[in-house]
């Protein structure tokens, strides 16, 4: 169901002279004896009660003494009628601003709950901008180009598709935001191997068995891992990144996917993470599209496929015929025998309509804030 509501915004702001005016009314006073009673010109009282002249500490001193209430009151007062008419002018500003929704894929982030539903018309689309500013955590346009167009230049992409920045950069920031909701250590590379050689045996587990492990063994090595949902325009499946010098992130989509290409894209990432530099943000997609041939992924790809069947065993795919031996040559490795399939179809050494069977449908499921 479509919500349509606009959280209501007074077009409005009350300065606190209408406070003063109030009670100018009830006790019947005049400006001019208001002028008296706070020692101020009767010029200056009336620039207060119209809005034109701050209260200051010291006017919210004089207003307490003369009308006996608190001047933290009165700067209160102001400070609200000061955010309101700031709010009023950005209002205006978001209005300039709706063509920047063009960019961005804002139907899927409302799908993801990132933003309320509601109807994009021409009443709620100053709204839209703002929530959009908020989820991307900048002030304006301008700054989300500066950070996040600007951040196109790091990507190492792996398919000519990926050019939709917008549905990019709101896939990143999704990513971003789930990262931000976990404590972990700084990066330690020896215990991300030891943690990814304990992850590799969880390959034959089910989804609810494996996923909460594997998630606190990626932080315990100082490796945010997050599932969060596909931006289809985006066409990116998988990303390794690093937030900060000392701590790196890695973030799927493979929700509804066979597991043979969760554990490929898991390990190819965590590749990028030990073998390729910090600067770059690793852009990756499992999917059927050509691919755009790059050194670093080829190594990803190269230190993926060993990591998961070590190559002193690799020379037996090609004997892998039966169902059978592929259960027995997973068995003998110790990895799921889809993960096998998914090899010998890569590999061109099967059709890819065969064994499908062998592998395991699931759907990780995503953690909302």
């Amino acid at each position: 169901m479509t919500d349509t509501t606009i959280p209501f915004r007074p077009d409005w702001a009350s300065p606190p002279g209408d406070t003063i005016s109030d009670l100018l009314e009830e006790r019947g006073w005049s400006q001019a004896e208001l002028a008296d009673r706070l020692g101020y010109t009767k010029k200056h009282v009336s620039l207060l009660i119209n809005g034109r002249a701050p209260v200051t500490e010291d006017t919210a001193l004089r207003l307490e003494r003369v009308f006996s209430g608190q001047a933290a009151f009165w700067l209160a007062r102001e400070a609200q009628f000061c955010a309101q008419r700031a709010r009023l002018e950005a209002g205006r500003r978001f209005a300039d601003w709706i063509g920047w929704l063009d960019k961005l894929p804002v139907h899927e982030l409302m799908k993801a709950n990132a933003i309320p539903v509601r109807r994009v018309g021409t009443k709620t689309k100053p709204t839209l901008v703002e929530e959009l500013l908020r989820f991307f955590g900048v002030a304006s346009p301008d700054e989300w180009e500066r950070h996040y167009v600007g951040m196109e230049a790091s990507f190492r992409r792996t398919h000519k598709e990926q050019s939709d920045v917008g549905a990019i950069s709101a896939w990143l920031r999704l990513g971003e935001i789930e990262a931000e909701k976990l404590d972990g250590i700084r990066f330690e590379r020896a215990r991300f191997e030891k943690a990814l050689t304990e992850i590799r045996t969880m390959t034959t587990l089910p989804p609810e068995k494996f996923e909460p492990v594997l998630r606190e063994l990626c932080l315990g090595s100082g490796v945010a891992l997050v599932f969060v949902p596909a931006i289809p325009r985006a066409h990116v499946s998988g990303v390794a990144r690093w937030l900060s010098p000392h701590r790196a992130l890695i973030q799927l989509s493979l929700y509804g996917k066979t597991n043979d290409r969760l554990w490929f894209t898991f390990f190819h990432e965590a590749a990028h993470i030990l073998l390729h530099g910090k600067k770059d943000v690793f852009l990756d997609d499992t999917g059927n599209n050509t691919p755009i041939e790059s050194q670093a992924e080829h190594e990803a790809n190269q230190w993926a496929g060993n990591f998961l069947i070590p190559a002193d065993h690799a020379g037996k795919l090609p004997d892998l015929k039966t169902k059978g031996a592929v259960r027995d040559f997973a068995h003998c490795i110790g990895i799921h025998p889809g993960i096998v399939v998914g090899r010998l179809q890569h590999d061109k050494l099967i059709p890819p309509s065969w064994m499908n069977d062998l592998k395991v449908s699931f759907r990780l499921q995503h953690k909302a804030a």
